[in-house]
């Protein structure tokens, strides 16, 4: 059995990373987040350094890492463990996200957590099996999410200033971004941040979506693109059956009461009996639980793992 008093469990986000010390009685630590555009492993390996030095209640040395990571791709726990010499750390384990998120949420057991955000990304975990459903980045994917719901907003906004569809207060809203209209797509194309800027608009759909009929459109096809994500995932897993499934919905997106409601009315049309399941954690709870997940687990085989 693993002994979790030597662990440090890091949830690693685009815009903070939580650090925790597994079974001592120190509050968990309050990190920057990883650049997912430059490589991954470096940064875990200052943040995770950056935590060792920090957390001096550790009853014995920090052998063990558990890092749940935005961005995780081609990276392995090999490649971090090769960076962490002149550290006591002996094991790496390494998850996407999406793992840890669901573990945060839903635990172990069987269901679907989908997470929007900036960004959009669902897995579900069946009896014998897993399945990831979009998560695919902002140029071929995460539909629904803040960024899909202000990149559609803002081309809606355009077309009713061209007059090629009818008028929205769409437009008046990004005229108050962008006062020189016709300028705003060479702003955004040369901005750094553009996808955190355009995805930051979707707040404002939200706020016009009740009054204005194509804001109000927006978020309603946000809503049925992810209601669509969660029972793909299902199916792959075998639990769309007329048994209800546990499902959990996190990400601002879900901040939205519309899109809460008729992402929930969605799934209704299938399970009428079906209610959200209220997340029992959060992701820095389900980086601690990869150091406990059982090898037969359908999740097991996503993880990577590294020892010395």
């Amino acid at each position: 059995m693993l002994n979790q008093t030597t662990a440090l469990a890091l949830d690693a986000g685009q815009s903070s990373t939580r650090a925790r010390l597994v079974g001592a009685d120190a509050d968990d630590l309050s990190l920057t987040g990883v650049n997912t555009a430059q490589p991954l492993a470096p940064q875990w390996d200052a943040l995770i350094r950056t935590a060792l030095a920090a957390d001096r209640d550790a009853p014995g040395p920090v052998t063990t890492v558990a890092v749940g990571s935005s961005g995780l791709g081609r990276e392995t726990a090999h490649d971090l463990l090769a960076l962490l010499g002149g550290t006591p750390v002996r094991r790496v384990v390494l998850a996407h996200d999406s793992i840890t998120s669901y573990l945060g949420a839903l635990g172990d057991g069987e269901g679907c957590v989908i997470a929007a955000g900036t960004g959009t990304i669902c897995l579900a975990v069946g009896p014998h099996e897993a399945a990831r459903v979009d998560g695919w980045g902002n140029l071929i994917g995460d539909a629904g999410s803040a960024y899909w719901i202000g990149r559609t907003a803002m081309e809606a906004a355009m077309r009713g200033y061209d007059g090629r569809r009818q008028m929205t207060a769409l437009t008046g809203l990004l005229k108050q971004e962008f006062p020189d209209l016709e300028n705003a797509y060479l702003e955004l194309q040369s901005d750094p941040d553009k996808v955190a800027r355009i995805a930051a608009f979707s707040a404002q759909v939200n706020q016009v979506a009740a009054s204005d009929r194509v804001a109000g459109t927006i978020m309603d096809k946000a809503a049925a693109h992810l209601s669509e994500s969660v029972q793909a995932a299902l199916r792959r897993v075998r639990l769309g059956g007329p048994n209800v499934p546990r499902v959990a919905a996190i990400g601002g997106v879900f901040g939205s009461e519309r899109v809460l409601r008729r992402f929930t009315d969605y799934l209704t049309l299938q399970w009428p009996t079906f209610a959200l399941i209220t997340p029992q954690g959060e992701g820095i709870d389900g980086a601690q639980a990869l150091l406990t997940l059982p090898v037969m687990h359908p999740l097991y085989a996503r993880l990577s793992i590294a020892e010395r």
